[in-house]
């Protein structure tokens, strides 16, 4: 089975390999289910999927955006950057922000924070380069990445632009993946998202909602 590239009918559980995630407009996509044991997610990676598919979502996500109002985006990689410019775009700005996993030879420590992922366990740092600073000091900034999980790289990201000085205004993703992420996500900062996924549970007949996830609000 190929994913991502083409949308599909919504299908009710249990799932046996693949989330139908449910879309704005009624459709479904379906997403390969990850088995960490205890749970399942649906995966969703972006710079594999079609350029119809991306193009819709980052649609979706852009009028998402509107309400926040944001002078810049900055896009969080490595796939948070496959949406950034095109909702950038979009949206009316000129530009966009790209942080990096690799160190330049200008780069500065300061301008650097240690990050971990549900994907990535193994620790990285996001770099910065200083000569963004001034476009972003001061200004009213969107983060955007793909997805959103238990919030640990957006949180970095968060503190990189804090050490930027300019304004976080919210976090933009493709898909937020569950509730984790709200126990350590800073409060009154929004979120927006152009799809939402369960936590999923194993059972006999296949995998289902996790019906014990914390209620959104």
């Amino acid at each position: 089975m190929e994913f991502w590239q083409r949308f599909a009918t919504p299908q009710p559980p249990p799932w046996r390999t693949a989330l139908p995630a449910a879309l704005p407009d009624g459709r479904a996509l379906d997403l390969p289910i990850r088995d960490f044991g205890t749970f399942g997610v649906g995966g969703f990676i972006a710079n594999q999927a079609s350029l119809a598919v991306v193009r819709t979502i980052a649609g979706w996500m852009a009028e998402a955006a509107r309400p926040s109002g944001a002078d810049l985006l900055v896009g969080l990689p490595t796939l948070g950057q496959v949406f950034a410019p095109l909702v950038a775009e979009q949206l009316g700005h000129a530009n966009w922000v790209a942080p990096g996993w690799s160190r330049k030879r200008w780069y500065e420590e300061r301008l650097s924070v240690p990050v971990a992922s549900i994907t990535t366990p193994v620790e990285r740092r996001l770099w910065l380069d200083p000569r963004l600073v001034p476009r972003l000091d001061g200004r009213r900034v969107l983060l955007v990445d793909d997805v959103i999980s238990t919030g640990a790289s957006a949180r970095a990201g968060l503190e990189l632009l804090a050490a930027a000085g300019c304004r976080p205004v919210g976090l933009l993703v493709a898909m937020a993946q569950g509730p984790r992420w709200r126990a350590h996500w800073p409060a009154g900062l929004p979120v927006a998202a152009a799809f939402t996924t369960p936590l999923l549970h194993p059972t006999p007949d296949g995998w289902v909602p996790d019906l014990s996830e914390e209620p959104t609000a």
